[in-house]
């Protein structure tokens, strides 16, 4: 049996679905049971990053763990703490989701800081590791869904950098891969579609699958925490392509057009 963590976002519900239709046993970990669909071979674990009781009882007698959590402070405690439930509970493997660019030194800060520290956990624990470092996600598209739907610009926070966006599906396969197959321990692969591509770009792409106009504006960092990042991106350091993913599934990375042929229809009921 895997555990997946994150079982509900954006790559954990795919990495589920692709072991399931292995007739892999996956545990879903949740703070949200009711969210996850019953399927056979699928149990569901409520759990919570804060609670290392909650970490051990899903950790118990699983193989593997694909661990997947959200951005925390340097420490990342949340990764730390559900490496040590995995190493108490026997664990042979743990596949981390990353992100490229993790440790890199740039404008006065560290890229992906707190996947930083927990990859030097995961390095440290004695557990059979892999990391996936993926690229900027094309789903994040769908963050404009709304305002596409309304004629409004998108935010191009990186101000024209093209970079190696990369199909969630293809991330999800990668660890899906890296979970069940051999040859991947201590292993780092660096995730990322066909060719770097700008915001522009994207829009343009949109706009001739969508059939409307979809507008740019240049727009500030959200939040402080990801200025580094977006001033490593701007400067062109993203505009990377690798062949991981093609290592890893043995088949080319869909492009960012054909994520968004495949998504039209999201794109088209967004209100």
């Amino acid at each position: 049996m895997i555990l997946v963590t994150g079982a509900t976002g954006t790559i954990g519900r795919h990495v589920v679905e692709l072991l399931l239709g292995r007739g892999i046993p996956v545990r879903a970990m949740t703070r949200s049971p009711e969210r996850v669909v019953a399927a056979d071979g699928l149990e569901v674990v409520a759990a919570d990053f804060e609670d290392p009781a909650s970490l051990r009882r899903a950790a118990a007698g699983v193989s593997g763990v694909m661990l997947i959590t959200a951005p925390q402070e340097p420490t990342a405690r949340h990764d730390i703490a559900m490496i040590d439930a995995a190493r108490d509970a026997g664990v042979e493997r743990v596949v981390k989701l990353s992100a490229i660019g993790t440790g890199e030194r740039y404008a006065g800060g560290v890229i992906g800081e707190w996947h930083l520290h927990g990859k030097d956990a995961l390095r440290d624990s004695g557990l059979g590791w892999t990391i996936l470092r993926p690229s900027v996600f094309a789903s994040n598209m769908l963050w404009w869904a709304s305002a596409i739907a309304n004629g409004a610009p998108i935010a191009d926070t990186v101000d024209g950098a093209r970079q190696g966006v990369v199909d969630p599906r293809d991330v999800s396969a990668a660890a899906a891969a890296a979970l069940t197959g051999d040859g991947h321990g201590k292993a780092v692969y660096t995730l990322t579609g066909p060719e770097p591509i700008s915001v522009g770009e994207q829009a343009l792409v949109l706009g001739e699958v969508l059939g409307t106009d979809v507008h740019v504006e240049t727009a500030p960092p959200p939040d402080a925490a990801w200025a580094a990042g977006i001033a490593w991106s701007r400067d062109g350091r993203n505009a990377v392509v690798t062949g991981d993913v093609a290592r890893l599934l043995g088949r080319p990375p869909a492009s960012f057009r054909a994520w968004a042929e495949d998504h039209r229809d999201a794109f088209r009921t967004a209100r």
